[in-house]
């Protein structure tokens, strides 16, 4: 059987006749392009820039906006032009949320999701004690902060709430993440006890805090949280470390959290993932947990912490006289579901250099349907986050440097095509202009060179108007101390293909479930005037891909996906 496939803009064409020799195609890579392309926040004391290192930079796309949440500073882009259209710090963004927070204390951690779903705009952060961090040298307890949009608009009302992380035993979440669904919202912490020293590098968390809130209570006029459920402090070992609550747009995964068996206090290798989800979220009486699934995946390297908490693999820069705190192997960017898969990227190790490990695993039961590493020989990829669509377009924003190439943004797009996912070159976004000192640099050059922190993540959103548009947010320098953030739209244009394998007596032809629509057809012969005739079938559909099984012909026969 020949397979001559071509990529038509609304038909896919493929030839095939009945032969006992399959010949198929290489796999295709998704086009990818730079769209709007512009520098947001950057480090500085000045009103329209952020004074935190790091600036967690976190962001997300909207129907009309582009949402910029970091440490400081709260702003909103007209995603048509780029253009700032509200600025605030992010204490005035939860003041006007109507959350109240104390004085001496600050915020932190932000994290933002726009969801298509319900048309609002979700936020949230934790608060610090810091006079109790500085003065008694302990953790001290804390709160989430949470906050929706009352319109699909980033810029008009907010309302939020404030409660206690750990309402047991008032421990400190640390590390929050932020996972939205058809049915909850989920906030999720790294705990520690509040009473230990947070200077002290030797100090390990103490397990991991998840809640669930039912969405529909956040959405009504007088929000809700009444009806919440805090599963306590659960233990690494059996729910993994650092979790993130996955977020779903499409209704094929409720509750799903992924987590990292082990993010590493020693650079070992491990080979472990942890899923599970909250079920019965909308249960006035409380949600419950299903039995954690433990994943076994290719081995994977922490790039950062030895026993005592410091850094042993950080990210290379030109200059040669500083380097970049990478962080270890959570999951520091939002798991995206689409599809009934979970899509998530975390940092490793490979031949010296640190790397982008992603997945994509099967909520329903955790298997992993599929898992990669992206890795230079001479550079390190570092704070990945990943989005996807329905037609199985993959597209991970990531931070690259080296010894030859200073710090800055890259993009790369994938598509998957019968369960083989295929991505092109990496996309350089915004290109760092020096390498950088950050102003909380360590001066000690306790291991050969000074370490400044940078991250600690990233995002990467599908844009809800064009599931083929998606839009990132990377760090760069633009100054020796400066860092930056770039906000970039990728437009990618996704390949029409077909596939067709002998089956027995039969042929499976198979096509990406995201063009189900379209309507498969024959002809016998392509001299003009073509005669394409539609092809009774039935479909099944599994892992992104609808398949047809079809009796081989014993001549020519030629097949197009019309829409």
């Amino acid at each position: 059987m020949t397979l001559l496939p071509r990529n038509l803009p609304l038909v896919a064409l493929l030839f095939a006749f009945y032969r006992p020799v399959l010949v198929t195609s290489a796999q295709p890579t998704v086009p990818v392009s730079i769209g709007h392309n512009f520098t947001g926040i950057s480090y500085g004391s000045s009103n329209t820039n952020s004074a935190s290192l790091p600036p967690d930079c976190n962001g997300a796309v909207g129907p009309n906006h582009f949402v910029e949440f970091i440490n400081g500073v709260f702003a909103v882009y007209n995603k048509t032009n780029g253009d700032l259209v509200d600025f605030k710090t992010d204490v005035d963004f939860w003041a006007g949320a109507k959350v109240g927070i104390d004085a001496t204390w600050e915020v932190s951690d932000p994290r933002v999701i726009y969801d298509p779903t319900s048309q609002r705009w979700f936020a949230s952060q934790v608060d610090i004690d810091v006079f109790t961090q500085l003065f008694d040298n302990t953790f001290g307890t804390n709160h989430y902060l949470l906050a929706v949009s009352a319109t699909s608009d980033p810029t008009g009302q907010w309302k939020g709430v404030s409660f206690d992380t750990d309402p047991d035993h008032g421990s400190f979440a640390d590390f929050p993440t932020l996972g939205v669904d058809g049915q909850g919202v989920y906030l999720a912490g790294d705990m520690y006890d509040a009473l230990d020293d947070p200077t002290d590098p030797t100090v390990a968390d103490i397990g991991q805090g998840l809640v669930a809130i039912p969405k529909a209570d956040l959405l009504v006029a007088a929000t809700n949280i009444s009806h919440r459920t805090w599963f306590g402090i659960m233990s690494n070992s059996q729910r993994g470390q650092v979790l993130q609550p996955a977020s779903c747009a499409d209704g094929t995964c409720i509750g799903s959290v992924l987590a990292a068996g082990d993010i590493g206090t020693t650079s070992d290798p491990h080979s472990n993932l942890v899923t599970y989800a909250v079920q019965d979220v909308t249960n006035a009486a409380g949600a419950t947990l299903s039995p954690a699934t433990f994943i076994t995946v290719s081995l994977y390297v922490v790039p950062f912490n030895d026993a005592v908490g410091f850094p042993l693999l950080t990210a290379t820069q030109p200059d040669g006289t500083s380097a970049l705190q990478a962080n270890d192997a959570r999951f520091s960017a939002r798991v995206y579901a689409v599809g009934g898969v979970l899509y998530a990227v975390h940092n490793t190790e490979l031949n010296g250099h640190i790397a982008i490990r992603w997945y994509r695993i099967r909520a329903a039961d955790g298997v992993v349907l599929e898992s990669g590493t992206i890795a230079d020989p001479n550079s390190d990829f570092f704070f990945p986050s990943i989005a996807a669509n329905p037609i199985g377009t993959v597209v991970i924003g990531y931070n690259g440097s080296s010894l030859i190439t200073n710090l800055s943004g890259y993009a790369i797009a994938g598509q998957t095509v019968k369960g083989v996912t295929t991505f092109g070159n990496p996309l350089l976004l915004k290109s760092g202009v020096t390498s950088y000192h950050g102003d909380d640099e360590d001066p000690t050059g306790m291991f050969g060179a000074p370490v400044s922190r940078w991250g600690d993540y990233s995002a990467t959103s599908v844009d809800p108007t064009d599931p083929n548009r998606f839009w990132t947010m990377q760090m760069f320098p633009s100054d020796t101390n400066v860092w930056s953030t770039q906000i970039t739209e990728l437009v990618t244009t996704p390949l029409v293909s077909l596939a067709i394998e002998a089956a027995g007596t039969n042929v499976t032809v198979s096509w990406s479930s995201g063009f189900a629509g379209y309507h498969l057809q024959s002809a016998t012969n392509l001299a003009p005037p073509i005669a394409w005739l539609d092809v009774a079938h039935v479909r099944q559909t599994n892992d992104n891909q609808v398949s047809v099984l079809l009796p081989a012909s014993a001549g020519s026969q030629f097949f197009r996906l019309k829409q």
